[in-house]
């Protein structure tokens, strides 16, 4: 039985596609178009959200799984990008705090500024490839911490850039 069916998703190839696991209804998809798209399945006629950010083919997309605005993708341009996809991510206000915790901060700390909302972006770009990256993947153990893999062989290992990691935390 089909559930739902993306026609003609992306202009060429289909290449990878992953699910937020923190949205449900929400995948995100790439391909030989250089484009990833982002779908709310209950609503297939147009994406959500695409970027297009590399300059050839996408082969593979990834959600991070405990902080599902951040997004993977490696392409066969030699890099990969992080990107930041807070508007269609399960948290897109951010941590939302209970009254009870905010009345507590205001009774113990000099007034602070608020936090200024985070926006759609790349975060980085990473070009320690020489050669086409077909694979990237977040770490099941550190959500900081993903790899990308090349043709070339090459496997390198990166961290989500500090103050992001802060800025999402706090």
């Amino acid at each position: 039985i089909q559930i739902y069916c993306i026609e003609n998703a992306h202009g060429q190839l289909v290449r990878d596609l992953d699910f937020n696991p923190n949205k449900q209804y929400y995948l995100a998809s790439c391909g030989d178009d250089c484009k990833v798209k982002f779908w709310d399945t209950r609503n297939v006629t147009e994406p959500v959200k695409t970027l297009e950010e590399h300059s050839h083919w996408v082969w593979n997309v990834r959600y991070n799984h405990s902080h599902d605005q951040l997004v993977l993708t490696g392409s066969s341009d030699s890099r990969v990008i992080l990107s930041n996809m807070v508007s269609i991510s399960s948290e897109p206000f951010g941590h939302l705090v209970d009254d009870d915790d905010v009345s507590d901060q205001e009774d113990h700390q000099p007034e602070e500024k608020s936090k200024e909302p985070l926006q759609d972006n790349v975060i980085a770009t990473y070009e320690e490839h020489e050669d086409s990256v077909y694979a990237v993947e977040w770490s099941s153990a550190d959500p900081w911490l993903f790899a990308s893999l090349s043709y070339d062989g090459r496997l390198v290992i990166n961290r989500v850039p500090r103050a992001l990691k802060y800025h999402i935390l706090l």
